[in-house]
């Protein structure tokens, strides 16, 4: 599935990347206050620091600002995942120390997580496969460990619990940064990957090697 395009009428890539940066954490912010069908492209030029006309130098449509936040966000989120999911090991302890590490990205990017789960839905038709094929990446990463636990002995799951467990953890993240107004009054991220690793495992049952 091929990456949508967002039309510029500006050619330096630099610039291009740059204001729509700008653009991007502008919009996250304006999302999270007001949702994105209630901001204007007004508002978003504004908090982009420049005007509305040079706004549509980089873009064609309100709609093509959310998808560049959602591809923005869901990138980023793949690259840290990339760096610090252990995907050649496949032991219980890799995979715990998956979890925790992703769940600490979630929690360093709350308010961009925050707002690809209650904005997605509002992307475009041609932009929200692509978008979603990114988070099924990311999905498949977890399910690739969990795989290798297996081939491993260290772990004895049939083929649709390592799909549903892979989504699980990968909610369960996102979970931190959507019930965030609940969840925080009550544990710090730390107890919260703790319970929750713990609730994985116990449904799981990891099998328990002989001396």
């Amino acid at each position: 599935m091929k990456k949508r395009e967002v039309q510029a009428s500006v050619k330096d890539e630099r610039l291009v990347k740059k204001r729509r940066d700008q653009m991007i954490k502008g919009a996250v912010n304006l999302f999270i206050e007001k949702g994105f069908h209630r901001t204007t492209t007004r508002e978003i030029a504004k908090a982009s620091g420049f005007s509305i006309g040079t706004l549509y130098e980089y873009i064609g449509t309100k709609e093509d600002v959310l998808y560049l936040v959602c591809d923005s966000i869901y990138d980023k989120v793949r690259e840290h995942l990339q760096k610090v999911l252990d995907t050649n090991k496949g032991t219980i302890a890799g995979l715990k120390q998956g979890i925790t590490d992703y769940f600490k990205v979630v929690d360093g990017m709350q308010d961009e997580v925050l707002v690809m789960y209650q904005e997605v839905k509002s992307l475009s038709k041609d932009a929200l496969p692509y978008v979603l094929k990114k988070e099924i990446e990311m999905v498949a990463m977890f399910e690739h460990v969990i795989e290798l636990c297996i081939k491993n002995g260290e772990l004895h799951l049939p083929e649709e619990k390592v799909k549903m467990i892979a989504h699980n953890i990968f909610v369960q993240g996102q979970m931190w940064a959507f019930r965030r107004w609940s969840l925080q009054k009550m544990f710090t991220i730390d107890d919260y990957i703790q319970l929750q690793t713990d609730l994985l495992f116990q449904a799981i049952q990891p099998k328990i090697k002989q001396e």
